[in-house]
């Protein structure tokens, strides 16, 4: 049984180019539709569980790696701000010229 697709807010110049195409091919639009449909869904079987569970492992790899480069950022930022922290706190006048601590003469 035939279904009716819809596809909304087709960007202009995406429209243009499937009217070229569909001119090229010496179609109308909804031929030329049709024709990239079926060759998209040629040769397509079904979805098993291990596809899925496949697709879903290289995603997780790929966020993994992503947030581990986040994390790193992030506990370098922690480094610096602790850093900057650090010598807020220890002041001007705990460290004078030469490098001696306040107290120190």
């Amino acid at each position: 049984m035939p279904v009716n697709l819809s596809i909304k807010n087709v960007p202009d110049e995406v429209a243009r180019g499937l009217r070229n195409r569909a001119a090229l091919n010496q179609r109308s639009l909804h031929e030329e539709l049709l024709e990239i449909l079926r060759q998209a869904a040629k040769d397509q079987g079904p979805v098993t569980i291990d596809d899925l569970l496949t697709t879903a492992q290289r995603k997780k790899q790929a966020l993994d790696e992503a947030a581990s480069k986040v994390r790193a950022a992030q506990d370098a930022e922690h480094e610096r701000m602790a850093r900057r922290f650090e010598d807020l706190v220890a002041g001007p006048d705990d460290v004078h010229p030469g490098g001696r601590s306040g107290g120190e003469i």
